[in-house]
């Protein structure tokens, strides 16, 4: 299996990056420095099986899915280049919930897992729980959702604040400058989530006609996020814009008629199949994409260096954010396809964007 391949899509200058995602597939020598204990790898070659213990935040959540598939394929590559056997255990819990993730962090270690993937539903319930496995030789990385101040070895994902900083500016651009929003903050435990609100309430001082008017939490369902949407606008009538900082109510096809997008406005955070359909209606006119695929992709990877391999990996790999608007829909949905998602309507496929 080749590695997976990003359609080119275009940027715009507006979001700062350090190299393009194309870049940092093809790049031979992406992998590279960090700290944190190692687990011999003599033992995992002597037995021709490498299980990485993947616990993400919830397994409902599409991008924590797509996350999946992307660990599935790298380990599938590596798997075929090293003659070992290369097993993703997918210990995700059904709903966010960090004591779960704990009791499942104990259980990797105490199942002889390799290594442990890790999304932090909240990260200070989970600090003694990486560092305890990784006291019992067990090496921790985390991905979109980090364990700072734990000893996990490295973490994959990008600049939360930078992200909210950039989900206000293409919502100002679509308001004009001027109106009252809301955000859609998803779990209010979530340290990631709360460094991308704090980036967009910055980002809205530079802009004297915008008025935050509040931000909204909820379970992070699809359901439950649309659902928290319409209670919201119903009981602050003058919202005109969303800035949400995850995808979740896009996730569900309720506010494609719910939302009228002459008078209210998303950017949100994330740009899978589902929510294509809101950039093309308009409600949506920008998308934030996390390449959410290679969440596992490249941390299966990261990992398989670093602890099979012996090789040095960053303590930050750096993620970065993909534009996607009516400019580049078509390309951005061929290159959800070619990531493997079989729900990315054809229409969109067939665009020559």
């Amino acid at each position: 299996m080749k590695h997976p391949r990003l359609t080119p899509v275009r940027r715009t200058s507006s979001l700062r990056t350090r190299g393009s995602i194309a870049l940092v597939l093809c790049s031979a020598g992406f992998i590279a420095c960090g700290g944190g204990e190692k687990k011999s790898a003599d033992a995992a070659s002597a037995s021709k099986t490498f299980t990485i213990a993947m616990i993400a935040k919830s397994s409902t959540n599409p991008v924590f899915l797509s996350g999946r598939a992307g660990a599935d394929s790298a380990a599938k590559e590596l798997s075929k280049q090293y003659g070992v056997n290369v097993k993703v255990d997918w210990l995700t819990p059904p709903s966010e919930d960090a004591t779960i993730q704990a009791q499942r962090i104990a259980s990797a270690v105490n199942s002889g897992a390799n290594a442990i993937l890790l999304s932090a539903s909240d990260a200070g319930k989970l600090v003694g729980a990486v560092d305890e496995a990784v006291s019992r030789g067990v090496p921790v990385m985390t991905f979109d959702s980090d364990v700072a101040g734990s000893k996990r070895f490295s973490f994959y994902g990008g600049d939360d604040a930078l992200m909210g900083k950039q989900v206000m500016q293409e919502l100002a651009k679509q308001m004009n400058g001027k109106g009252k929003v809301a955000i859609l903050g998803g779990s209010q435990n979530a340290p990631n989530l709360q460094k991308r609100i704090e980036g967009v309430k910055n980002e809205a001082k530079n802009y004297p006609g915008i008025t935050i008017v509040n931000t909204f939490y909820h379970a992070e369902t699809p359901q439950d996020a649309a659902a928290e949407v319409v209670r919201a606008q119903n009981a602050y009538p003058g919202i005109q814009g969303w800035a949400m900082i995850g995808g979740w109510a896009l996730f569900t096809n309720t506010l494609l008629t719910d939302l009228d997008p002459a008078k209210v406005k998303v950017v949100s955070v994330d740009a899978l199949p589902a929510e294509l359909a809101y950039v093309d209606k308009g409600i949506a006119p920008v998308l934030l994409a996390q390449p959410t695929f290679l969440w596992g992709y490249v941390s299966v990877k990261t990992i398989f260096d670093h602890v099979y391999l012996h090789k040095d990996v960053p303590a930050h790999v750096q993620m970065d954010l993909v534009r996607v608007s009516k400019e580049n829909l078509g390309a951005w949905a061929r290159q959800l396809k070619a990531w493997g998602f079989t729900d990315v309507d054809p229409k969109y496929l067939a665009m020559p964007n």
